[in-house]
């Protein structure tokens, strides 16, 4: 698999100015080894965000396990494709530019701990930055931020950090494992996204985030 490499993800001005006040919006760019990103997701990725991927069907079932053992799959069902494990469409590359975002944490790592849990609306950015496309959660507590690489026809491999509270800059990709986030972006419906991260390291199972275009 080769040695992980070190990736800085860099919050420009250019996207801070966009922002609201208070939170650190981010557009991500590389600077790895000759500021460069490779092509292969695996290249760069961690062993252990390499395993979260390849395990993502298994973060599935024991997310909706928990949930259905908590007796909140009827929360589920209103969502359609996006709780559904094989729903991916053809075609995942979606344009730049800002979504809605909507996040929802199934499972739980805390015995006793809620199954599903909805976070506010928020809104999220896709850009393009030196022919590779980046992510980032613009508000919230907790907001990803990180790069969408190619994976196969049905999906894109999302490598990134995550930004907390009102910090303006997010750490370098590989320097935390407790920071760093892995998983796949799929296109579910006609302008309609989703980003799966299994596994993550805090709070749940399973984080979906549904993106859909902002009116």
């Amino acid at each position: 698999m080769g040695r992980p490499v070190c990736v800085r993800v860099v919050v420009f001005m250019i996207a801070l100015a966009g922002s609201t006040p208070g939170h650190a919006g981010a557009d991500a760019a590389p600077a790895a080894a000759g500021d460069a990103i490779h092509a292969d997701w695996r290249a760069m990725a961690t062993q252990n965000d390499r395993e979260r991927i390849r395990g993502w069907r298994d973060g599935w079932t024991s997310a909706l396990d928990e949930v259905a053992a908590a007796g909140d799959m009827p929360k589920l069902a209103p969502l359609g494709a996006l709780m559904q494990p094989d729903s991916a469409m053809t075609d995942p590359k979606p344009p730049p530019g800002d979504y809605l975002c909507r996040t929802y944490k199934l499972g739980s790592q805390t015995a006793g701990g809620p199954a599903f849990r909805e976070a506010p609306a928020s809104t999220c950015r896709i850009a393009l930055e030196k022919d590779v496309l980046s992510f980032a959660k613009l508000s919230g507590v907790q907001r990803p931020v990180g790069f969408l690489l190619p994976g196969d026809e049905s999906r894109m491999i999302f490598l990134g950090t995550m930004m907390l509270g009102d910090e303006r800059r997010a750490l370098d990709y590989g320097s935390d494992p407790e920071r760093d986030m892995a998983g796949a972006f799929e296109r579910i419906g006609p302008q309609r996204w989703r980003l799966v991260l299994p596994f993550p390291h805090w709070e749940s199972t399973l984080d979906v985030i549904e993106l859909t275009p902002r009116p």
